[in-house]
């Protein structure tokens, strides 16, 4: 199965992985967020997806602040298009 969005906290708090490994789990979360999505999706889920994403890059600011930064930047530009 692998790590959800209840992970989260536990695998920015890994001692052993390296920033690198965190990020890419995280994304891999994030990846399988919007897999799950489709076009019968209702707009609550959408939401839901977007609030637990942008949760997810949060996180990933805390381990890389300038990536996270981006991530949270680039959600915020496509919401306003």
């Amino acid at each position: 199965m692998g790590y959800t969005i209840h992970d989260i906290d536990k695998i920015v708090n890994f001692k052993t992985w390296t920033d690198t490994k965190k990020i890419d789990e995280l994304l891999l979360i994030d990846c399988r967020l919007y897999m799950n999505m489709g076009c019968s999706s209702t707009k609550q889920e959408k939401e839901e997806t977007k609030r637990l994403s942008r949760k997810i890059y949060r996180a990933i600011k805390t381990i890389d602040k300038k990536t996270g930064q981006l991530f949270l930047m680039a959600m915020d530009s496509n919401e306003t298009k």
